[in-house]
């Protein structure tokens, strides 16, 4: 927690109580080289370039002989529309509401049917589980043994998403991941294939097939949308459920709204803990007025999209104040910076909000839940955002 000295209010002390500030202070910062965006207009202006090209993550560096056969992430321009507009069926709030709600409730109640029998478990290991789930879903990984695919792409996350090392450290870290994502082709991505081979669904492992990607492609494609899809939800589910097992009036708020409010409530808590705290972008035009000078074009450019989710300028009056109906009287959607912006935005903030939602609902209904240990809170230096991790629930058990 952050307590910062409180500025002039008029609805809220607006006092800094972030549980991921200090933390972010520390290590939030672009990669060299790149200018420090920390204001929302510039951010936004950046962000929405049509000469706004993705940068970081290895962006820069991928190439693909056919731009159909490469991730939507890695693409720009025409080749990144044209892609998004084929895959975003799987994300779109239709496919979300008819396919995914089912999901993503049915499978929170065999998560949360095993817990009260057990009485107690590490919170961020039923959020996983169900993120898991919900992505296996999406892509089509769902002919393999769950638990056994959750490990194994869990390994394959905690190898992979890692800073390089060199010598021979480096040569068996190569080795390690190779063999797990080897591991992870077998043992689920080539069954899942041949399942859709026979019968096709409506799942972007279908889609993959039929337009005839080759096996990397593939491979990468579930990797990419696996490292968003997991990763992301599992921290803001756990951080989300701090907040409210902390504030009861804002449980209360929760548990008694409708989607409407409960989504409100959800990016207001996301505002405050983006979980991703800065993207990278190179823009090939002209920018005026950063820090009173027009810098050239072809500037790179780190986006921190933490310190634009407490600009007034954006946000309103009292920027750390949690205020669900913030969005409202700002006439903002309530998403602000936290899924990014522009082309490159986060195609899966509907997937992801829903799933922490009904989660959520479902767990408070649990008979006797409590938060029995509050979660240790870490920093990931390449996904440069937090991890929470150890937290303990409990509830009645069930015989």
């Amino acid at each position: 927690m952050n307590d910062t000295a409180p500025s002039q209010c008029p609805m809220h002390d607006n006092i800094d109580r972030r549980k991921s500030a200090k933390l972010a202070e520390a290590n939030v910062q672009p990669d060299e080289g790149a200018r420090w965006v920390k204001t929302a207009e510039i951010a936004r202006k950046v962000l929405r370039s049509k000469k706004s090209l993705q940068a970081g993550a290895g962006a820069e560096y991928m190439t693909a002989d056919n731009p159909e056969h490469i991730s939507v992430f890695f693409l720009d321009g025409e080749d990144h529309a044209n892609k998004k507009r084929k895959t975003q069926r799987f994300l779109s709030p239709k496919a979300v509401s008819d396919q995914h709600f089912k999901v993503m409730t049915d499978f929170t109640n065999v998560l949360l049917e095993e817990f009260q029998k057990k009485g107690s478990d590490n919170l961020e290991d039923i959020s996983f589980k169900l993120a898991v789930e919900v992505v296996g879903e999406i892509l089509g990984l769902t002919d393999s043994d769950r638990a056994g695919r959750a490990h194994r792409i869990r390994r394959v996350m905690e190898e992979t998403i890692v800073k390089p090392k060199q010598g021979i450290a480096g040569l068996i870290q190569k080795c390690t991941q190779i063999s797990l994502i080897g591991t992870f082709y077998w043992r689920d991505v080539r069954p899942a294939i041949n399942a859709r081979k026979k019968s096709p669904k409506n799942d972007a492992l279908s889609y993959y097939i039929e337009e005839k990607y080759p096996v990397k492609s593939i491979i990468i494609e579930c990797l990419t949308y696996g490292a968003a899809g997991m990763m992301t939800p599992r921290e803001f589910i756990v951080m989300a459920a701090w907040y409210l097992f902390e504030d009861e009036a804002l449980r209360d708020r929760f548990m008694q709204g409708d989607t409407k409010d409960q989504l409100a409530i959800l990016m207001e808590i996301l505002r405050l803990e983006p979980v991703a705290g800065m993207i990278h972008r190179r823009l090939h035009e002209e920018l005026p007025d950063f820090e009173g000078e027009t810098l050239p074009s072809g500037e790179l450019y780190g986006i921190d999209l933490r310190k634009s989710n407490v600009d007034e300028a954006l946000v309103g009056e009292c920027p750390f104040a949690l205020d669900p109906d913030r969005a409202k009287r700002v006439k903002d959607l309530g998403r602000y910076m936290s899924f990014g912006d522009g082309s490159h935005s986060c195609p899966g903030w509907q997937v992801a909000l829903h799933e922490t939602r009904i989660f959520l609902e479902l767990l408070f209904k649990v008979p006797g839940i409590k938060l029995a240990r509050e979660p240790d809170i870490s920093w990931h230096q390449e996904v440069v955002g937090y991890e929470l991790r150890n937290a303990v629930v409990t509830c009645d058990k069930k015989d």
